[in-house]
């Protein structure tokens, strides 16, 4: 096939994408199965994973013209297979347009009520560039580098870390990059802020290879999911849906004979080129512009495939999202900046381990108003959280979408959790540790992009960080005199000891003027947890337990260099009995010991007083006027 110059070749025994005059812009030096590939994981219940790779057994043109040219390789599960094939049908499309320069990727995943059950753990598609001309990523604005080479990573050049992921180059082949770490997971994104990651060769021609993702409605897990995109091997991902920084909760479980049918993508394999070396900059340039068309023309309208639905067969939904916090103010407060979004999910935070609908996500604007476009018919939940208060918004009625319907929601209404006034509070509620102290990393572990970066947690080994700053004893926070974003350390990790890592007890000491007689309120909003044991005292590490949880999270985003996981909210109830008038003691004991990477990274933590306080119904409170002329600061625009 060749549109534009692009020449793609698919046969089992010769995978070949060939373009500004390289024959093969796929590593030539890797077995055809291995350069580019479709792979799922998946498992049958009480069974082990599974992997494979998706290889078709049929294959047809499903749509040719001199502007477009559409094909299918398909995978048909038939109950004759059951038990020893996995129990979906497949069909894999590439579609090359006339003018664009790269090729279409989508596919259909199909179940039938003949299908036993089974669990859809991980399924993507991997492209594994030419290791002797990709040496440069390119991700973000900020996250773009020279990389090592795949044969860094083998035992003679590098020292294998606390996981196999990661190493530290001890002989790479460019010495530059001597005493980094390379660690595929520090290159993680959050859907949200994603959508555009690739490669640029060296040489002339320069060539840029580019992954480009015009939406994330098909992608598991909500705006927040963390996903993989590039790096060393050359590798270039796009990843559909996955477990990473979420855990086992996320995972697609399917029970007998449940139908279904999803269509995950498409995405643009984006290539362009320059015969100016100190011109490769601008590849980048061009690739965030056609990314930007790629989004204004989404849903795309040559997608032969009914089950993918165009414009005209989608609806769309609108309204404006107030928060009610009587505590904060005496009127409804515009929800700027917020996320709100449709998902099948039926509970609060639900959207965030959903795996098998669509979701589709949008940010509020100063006002709190939001429009919802191009959403797939169906019934749906409206979701939502707002930067500034904890929880998770779910409207009480569901969302009917049908095809070409603009339904119009009004004015919508979050009351956030919430018992009485903040006797003290830490930190700011944004569902991240950000706000939290991280530290500098340590010289021997270094990774030179987030040195004086934003994203400074994506560096090696900061749980042991801990330890440093913290020897001998562990974090002690007052109210009144520490400054959370330089006195809290950004996780709850267990402390090094002699010989053992060892569990840590942090104190938060507050001072009471009085002590009003009822249940005080604990709010403890968590940005991520990975086989934590929490215990919460008061006053006494020997009684007044107030909270425990065990075995708490498989987010993995301690060793994963993330800043937040799966999010969890604990409202734990505290007799003003455990209180006295004066100093005062919380305790937050990271109980599991010996394990370097369990731990906790906090969003937010606050005390709220008892309260006989009357909430107003909503249609009897004023509207806050939004300050339109000030930004947000949770704004998230770049």
């Amino acid at each position: 096939m060749a549109m534009k110059n692009v020449i793609l070749t698919t046969q089992p025994s010769y995978a070949r994408i060939s373009y500004g005059g390289m024959d093969n812009l796929l590593d030539v030096q890797s077995k055809s199965s291995s350069r580019g590939y479709w792979d799922i994981n998946w498992n049958l219940p009480g069974g082990g994973d599974r992997y494979q790779l998706l290889r078709a057994t049929e294959y047809s043109v499903v749509n040719s013209s001199k502007d477009c040219i559409e094909l299918s390789f398909r995978s048909n599960w038939a109950p004759s297979a059951r038990g020893s094939s996995l129990p979906i049908s497949i069909d894999k499309r590439i579609i090359m347009r006339s003018g664009v320069s790269g090729f279409y990727c989508y596919a259909i995943y199909e179940r039938s009520t003949a299908s036993p059950a089974f669990d859809l753990v991980q399924t993507r598609m991997v492209f594994i560039l030419r290791r002797d001309k990709f040496h440069y990523m390119a991700i973000t604005d900020e996250k773009q580098r020279i990389m090592p080479m795949p044969e860094d990573r083998l035992p003679n050049r590098c020292q294998e870390l606390i996981v196999p992921e990661a190493v530290l180059l001890t002989n790479p082949i460019n010495p530059d990059l001597k005493g980094e770490v390379d660690d595929k997971y520090q290159y993680s994104m959050d859907n949200k802020d994603g959508g555009l990651h690739g490669w640029i060769s060296s040489g002339s021609p320069t060539i840029g290879f580019w992954v480009v993702i015009p939406t994330n409605e098909y992608r598991n897990g909500g705006p927040t999911k963390q996903n993989l995109t590039c790096h060393t091997g050359p590798t270039c991902l796009t990843m559909f849906h996955g477990c990473h920084y979420i855990g086992n909760d996320i995972i697609a479980h399917f029970s007998e004979g449940e139908a279904w049918r999803k269509v995950l993508g498409p995405f643009l394999v984006y290539l362009n080129a320059t015969p100016d070396t100190s011109d490769a900059h601008n590849l980048w340039i061009d690739a965030k512009k056609q990314r930007l068309l790629e989004v204004s023309t989404w849903p795309y309208s040559f997608v032969s495939s009914p089950y993918f639905l165009a414009a005209k067969e989608r609806g769309s939904a609108s309204g404006r999202l107030l928060v009610q916090d009587k505590f904060v103010s005496g009127a409804l407060i515009p929800a700027k900046s917020a996320y709100v979004g449709l998902s099948v999910a039926r509970t609060e935070g639900g959207w965030e381990v959903e795996s098998k609908g669509y979701q589709f996500w949008v940010q509020t604007d100063s006002t709190g108003a939001f429009s919802i476009n191009n959403v797939i018919p169906g019934i749906y939940g409206l979701h939502g959280w707002v930067p500034g208060f904890v929880g998770n918004y779910l409207d009480k009625k569901l969302v009917n979408i049908s095809a070409g319907s603009e339904t119009e929601l009004g004015n919508v209404i979050y009351l956030p959790t919430r018992d009485g006034p903040t006797v003290w509070e830490i930190g700011f509620p944004d569902r991240t540790a950000t706000g939290f102290y991280v530290p500098d990393v340590n010289p021997m572990y270094i990774n030179k992009l987030f040195i004086n970066s934003p994203e400074k947690f994506r560096q090696y080994g900061l749980w042991d960080r801990y330890t440093d700053i913290h020897p001998n004893s562990d974090q002690v926070f007052t109210i009144g005199a520490n400054d959370s974003k330089k006195d809290w350390f950004f996780e709850q990790v267990d402390r090094k000891g002699a010989e053992n890592y060892v569990p840590s007890v942090w104190q938060v000491k507050f001072n009471l003027d009085s002590v009003t007689n009822g249940t005080y309120k604990l709010r403890i909003s968590m940005a991520s947890a990975n086989r934590s044991n929490l215990q919460v005292h008061i006053n006494s590490l020997d009684g007044h337990l107030v909270f425990q949880v065990l075995n708490l999270g498989m987010d993995n985003a301690v060793v994963r260099h993330g800043i937040h996981g799966l999010y969890r909210l604990f409202n734990i109830d505290i007799s003003s009995s455990f209180l006295i008038k004066g100093d005062n003691i919380l305790y937050l004991t990271q109980a599991r010991e010996g394990d370097p990477l369990c731990g906790i990274l906090y969003d937010y933590i606050r005390l709220e007083a008892p309260s006989t306080f009357r909430l107003e119904a909503p249609s009897t409170l004023k509207l806050e006027a939004p300050k339109t002329s000030e930004r947000s600061e949770w704004s998230t625009e770049r």
